[in-house]
């Protein structure tokens, strides 16, 4: 990138273990409140007709959740808006659910656990729910999928003069593969991210590439999160917008590159 990728944000929605909401989040990153440790709680997706309801995953709750939280924020039509959602996997409970059926003699898998086991279900499931036929991408980079996304995202923005609604979440798995991917519960990051500043407009942000460390926080039980639930690698950002400060926030990304998101708030 010879130039920063800038953008204003417009809406934020957050969902994690013991931050089930972005005011919420808000007061913890602030220090108004102490982040207690909790698993996330996932509300039903109201949205959806009654059939997709019923076959909504775990990760089809906290994508919708988080992404519905920035648009609401922001005052949007979520119909309208281009999307990217970013995971450094898919549907944990239903991998597993999948690896179990194929371990025994019968290996007939049902279409809903076909559906839902596809990279791009969470994608796929809100379009049904907001009736987009707007551009969606849908993308993972491991670790680093909230980043990939963020770039794809600030793309899109920067190339089309559309505002584009950002998804990065990440769902944990059960044993035994949890020993090998130890995320330990899901999380999801929601950034709506506008061409033009509007009286919604939170912070404009530009990212450049940068080779400095990424940055740590320093609550215990929130630096767990941001190194163990991809999505998370945002905490710093939301950080900085929370406390409403200008500066510098640097995120992982692939190394030894790393994001340095330059924030100014509105």
């Amino acid at each position: 990138m010879s130039a920063p990728l800038t953008a204003w944000i417009d809406g934020i929605g957050c969902l994690g273990p013991g931050l089930p909401d972005w005011p919420t989040t808000l007061a913890v990153l602030r220090g108004e409140r102490p982040w207690v440790a909790e698993p996330t709680v996932l509300p039903a997706p109201a949205m959806l007709p009654a059939a997709e309801r019923r076959r909504a995953s775990r990760v089809v709750k906290l994508t919708l959740a988080a992404g519905m939280e920035a648009v609401a924020a922001a005052g949007a039509d979520a119909s309208t808006l281009a999307t990217v959602f970013a995971a450094s996997g898919a549907d944990g409970y239903n991998c597993h659910a999948l690896c179990e059926q194929l371990a025994t003699d019968d290996r007939q898998i049902s279409p809903t656990r076909f559906t839902n086991s596809v990279h791009n279900a969470a994608a796929g499931y809100w379009g049904i729910a907001t009736r987009s036929m707007a551009p969606c991408q849908v993308l993972c980079a491991y670790d680093a999928s909230f980043g990939a996304g963020l770039l794809d995202a600030l793309a899109q923005v920067a190339a089309d003069r559309q505002t584009t609604l950002l998804i990065a979440y990440d769902s944990e798995y059960p044993a035994p593969m949890h020993a090998k991917r130890d995320t330990p519960d899901c999380g999801a990051v929601a950034l709506l991210l506008a061409p033009e500043r509007s009286e919604r407009s939170l912070a404009r942000i530009g990212v450049a590439p940068t080779r400095d460390a990424a940055d740590r926080l320093a609550d215990p039980g929130l630096e767990g999160l941001r190194g163990t639930i991809p999505a998370l690698r945002a905490l710093p950002l939301l950080a900085r917008l929370a406390r409403g400060e200008a500066g510098r926030a640097c995120l992982d990304y692939l190394p030894p590159m790393q994001l340095a998101v330059d924030v100014a708030p509105c």
